[in-house]
């Protein structure tokens, strides 16, 4: 990692058990943290046999997903996004692999709530998901990984294989000295009310993979 990351330290961890709407069900063993440079209660969660993972990382990075709180479509199950599926597809997916999901409290790629919403209403009269987040004073995509790296750092990860179709995710955790091996495609969840979005998204992480992104 790099040296200049503050520190961070495990201040919990408990075992969880998890169930989703369509009967999935796994135990996650949940750390919580002190020390995050953004003062925000963000989660790591460890599926599978996670331990083991950490421990032969040295031959085989754990899989890790830094996944994005969204409560329209995590919790309530929202098809104008595709997180929800993105979250389940996750959780299951490193259950089986060992490794970590990493839930990131960075709601509307980190504008918030309110202004998620508040960008919902100018999508519904023909902007993109980016440029109505541009629309509203912020830019386009306001995440900053540097807390995913303090959590990894602070569980003993220093490689990963990164679930994500994000290249942004990738080039800020290498930037911050982690070790991204592979970048593991997530599924596509396709609906008609999430094709626009989709399609902007596609775009938007084209055009990314191509210019390095700046923190």
């Amino acid at each position: 990692m790099s040296d200049a990351l503050p520190n961070a330290t495990v201040r919990t961890r408990v075992t969880v058990p998890l169930q989703f709407p369509d009967g999935y069900a796994v135990d996650a063993r949940v750390f919580t943290f002190d020390g995050l440079v953004d003062g925000r209660e963000h989660l790591a969660l460890g599926l599978g046999d996670w331990a083991a993972a950490v421990e032969r990382q040295a031959d085989e990075a754990p899989l890790v997903r830094p996944h994005s709180e969204c409560l329209t479509g995590d919790v309530f199950g929202s098809q104008r996004c595709d997180c929800g599926p993105q979250l389940r597809e996750g959780v299951q997916r490193i259950a089986g692999a060992g490794g970590f999901l990493l839930y990131l409290r960075q709601e509307g790629r980190g504008i918030g709530l309110y202004p998620k919403l508040d960008a919902y209403a100018l999508q519904d009269t023909g902007l993109d998901t980016y440029q109505a987040n541009l629309a509203l004073g912020h830019r386009a995509d306001e995440r900053d990984y540097t807390v995913a790296a303090q959590m990894l750092s602070a569980l003993g990860v220093r490689r990963v294989s990164l679930l994500t179709n994000n290249p942004d995710k990738a080039g800020q955790l290498r930037r911050l000295g982690l070790a991204v091996v592979d970048q593991v495609s997530t599924g596509i969840y396709l609906s008609p009310a999430n094709a626009g979005y989709l399609a902007a998204k596609a775009s938007h992480h084209a055009r990314a993979s191509d210019v390095p992104s700046v923190r």
